[in-house]
């Protein structure tokens, strides 16, 4: 079974800083952290009201990282303009509502296959690879490939909320519905990717998975990190993946 990689989200580091609109603590440090912890990638989200990562953030992280940047933009020509000139290793295109706490779910690609051909289209031809965030929903995965996604993100957020709800019948139908999905798209020549709302708890079932390539996982490790520090917090997610992996491919 091949390597499950780990991108680790650095948005709530930001956030933390921004609550005083100071210089700490800094994305960019954290970055370099979850480098030596393990990760394999970095995923900095700059949303259209800045709540948390900057601008500034996405520049130094494209000038300064050694692992690959993955860009997570809303499809509007703004974004499209700060992707094209900064040309990260990925852009995750996400959906996205201002009134919104966090992504609460995935992109509406079959309505939208027109649009969003034609806007992701000059991000490949710039050698960005492009990942599709979307709910494990057969539309939306055939949507995605047809309109030329490299890669699609599985929304893990209904799973995860089920789980710590106690809700552990319809949780092990979502479970299911993320494996026949992730069988799905890798059947159609789509690399896969999950993430939202993982946990220590949560993983072990999902990276287990054997089409799922990448996880991306952010704020719960931003949390951890308060009690155990970011560096053992992100060492102990990615010893649990290795192992889910491990176990899973015996």
């Amino acid at each position: 079974m091949e390597h499950l990689r780990l991108g680790v989200n650095i948005d709530h580091v930001a956030t933390v800083r921004n609550a005083r609109g100071s210089a700490y603590p800094d994305p960019v440090r954290a970055a370099k952290l979850a480098e030596e912890a393990g990760a394999d990638g970095i995923t900095a989200h700059l949303r259209e009201d800045r709540r948390h990562i900057s601008d500034d953030d996405i520049a130094r992280l494209a000038e300064t990282l050694t692992l690959p940047l993955n860009f997570e933009m809303a499809a509007t020509v703004e974004m499209q303009a700060i992707a094209l000139r900064h040309r990260p290793h990925a852009v995750c295109i996400v959906p996205e509502r201002r009134e919104e706490r966090t992504t609460e779910g995935g992109l509406e690609v079959a309505k939208e296959e027109n649009r969003l051909a034609h806007f992701i289209a000059p991000l490949a031809e710039a050698g960005c690879r492009v990942s599709i965030f979307i709910a494990a929903d057969r539309r939306q995965i055939e949507a995605a490939h047809r309109i030329g996604a490299a890669v699609v993100e599985l929304h893990t957020g209904a799973y995860c909320d089920l789980h710590h709800e106690g809700r552990l019948a319809a949780r092990d139908a979502e479970l299911e519905r993320l494996r026949d999905m992730a069988t799905f798209a890798h059947g159609l020549g789509l690399e896969v990717h999950a993430g939202h709302g993982l946990t220590y708890e949560t993983v072990g079932p999902v990276a287990a998975l054997p089409e799922v390539r990448e996880l991306n996982i952010g704020h719960f490790l931003v949390g951890e990190a308060i009690f155990r520090g970011l560096r053992p917090a992100i060492e102990e997610m990615r010893r649990l993946m290795d192992a889910a992996r491990a176990e899973a491919a015996a």
